[in-house]
């Protein structure tokens, strides 16, 4: 009996395999994007293996060129995201912005109107082509995109599946701790030196720090997000609160333009900034959903402010004890920047009930470091330092009760 089990688990796993093979070979794959400056447009075109359904629409304040498209395979490493500078196109990035659907976002140096969207069949060497033309207009000629953008849709795309999170047993009474990865999908975050992006390393780590606290003590582990996928801020948070989260840790990674920076630090939240670089990094890290081609005119100001007030003094005053172990256990074996613990209006801290600390885990930005975090040693000793937090936190937390 226990053989035949075996031999069904085998023939299981080997038809789950071939199927998502197979859906992956169904994919699209892009294998360029480019863009071109011409004197009456800038012109950006994508080249995909098959035909696909797409959406483009522009979006403003910040101003953005969004591409829609299933959910492709990105085959273009000799291309990086960020600063492109071409026309009237600033910077670009692309990824999975939810289940079954990729994007692309073009940061307009202004107003920008699609002129043209089409598609090119296979021909001269090329194969299928996605090509939109954008040109620059006034603020005043900036209308909404559904009044703006009547040519730039084909083949309605699909929708995009309910998002798949973890939810608690209702007999799973283990310390659940929810690990965030920070970024993803078509929001790159800090892009290092050498090219890395902090969405890839982090997650690196996160991956890594469940299994370790899964074998350090009986703890239930969720992470926000396996992949390479966008998840809005607000929904890291909401995660954290479905699961019953005891402790939520979002790992991010950071830069600076001089390039000097290095070490780890710890945050927590607070309305008033420890400092002003403190107050530049959170405002950056808020503005993800923007990155990602969200629009969110005339309701970000209110959603943070609902999540200010629902902060509470205990839940940030026990996030502010777990920051502190936090850093005693870190600083033993890992660098920190001189100001280790600090404090601003992370929106993904804000959730009420659930202690949350930020941990930025160096700087891609400093030649050496970013080659030290990239190593599986350092993940390991950070990690350690972490798990051994969070033991302290439990710890202190059941002598509290």
């Amino acid at each position: 009996m226990l053989h035949r089990m075996r031999e069904m688990a085998v023939a299981l796993a080997a038809a789950a395999a071939l199927l998502a093979a197979t859906a992956a070979a169904a994919q699209p794959r892009v294998s360029a994007v480019r863009l071109g400056e011409h004197p009456d447009k800038t012109r950006f075109v994508v080249e995909l293996s098959q035909a696909a359904p797409y959406r483009v629409f522009t979006l403003g304040k910040p101003y953005r060129v969004v591409i829609d498209l299933p959910q492709v395979t990105w085959n273009i490493p000799e291309h990086r995201q960020g600063e492109v500078d071409t026309g009237a196109i600033e910077s670009l990035r692309y990824g999975l912005f939810a289940p079954n659907r990729s994007r692309v976002v073009l940061d307009a140096k202004g107003p920008v109107r699609i002129t043209d969207v089409f598609r090119l069949p296979p021909q001269d060497g090329y194969p299928h082509r996605l090509v939109v033309d954008v040109t620059r207009v006034s603020p005043e000629n900036f209308l909404q995109p559904r009044e703006r953008d009547p040519i730039a849709s084909a083949n309605p795309l699909p929708e995009a599946e309910q998002r798949q999170r973890d939810v608690a047993e209702a007999d799973d009474d283990r310390l659940t701790i929810v690990i965030d990865a920070g970024h993803g999908g078509p929001d790159p975050g800090a892009i290092g030196v050498d090219g890395t992006y902090e969405k890839d390393l982090v997650l690196t780590y996160a991956r890594h720090l469940k299994e370790r606290l899964e074998q350090a003590g009986p703890y239930r582990v969720v992470l926000t997000r396996k992949r390479d996928i966008f998840l809005k801020l607000n929904e890291r948070v909401e995660i954290a609160n479905e699961v019953n989260g005891d402790l939520f840790i979002s790992l991010h990674a950071n830069a600076t333009r001089n390039g000097r920076a290095s070490g780890a630090s710890v945050f927590t939240l607070s309305e008033t900034a420890s400092d002003e670089e403190a107050a530049e990094l959170a405002a950056k890290e808020n503005k993800s959903a923007v990155v990602a081609g969200m629009d969110l005119e005339g309701t970000t100001q209110t959603v943070s402010q609902i999540l200010i007030d629902l902060a509470q003094r205990e839940t940030m005053n026990t996030s502010k004890r777990f920051a502190g172990m936090l850093v005693d256990e870190l600083q033993n074996e890992v660098r920190l920047l001189e100001n280790s613990h600090r404090h601003a209006g992370f929106v993904v801290l804000k959730s009420p009930n659930v202690p949350s600390v930020l941990l930025e885990i160096g700087f891609l930005s400093h030649e050496e470091e970013i080659q030290e975090l990239k190593t599986a040693s350092h993940r390991r000793t950070v990690n350690s330092q972490v798990v051994d937090a969070v033991k302290q936190y439990f710890q202190w937390r059941q002598a509290r009760r």
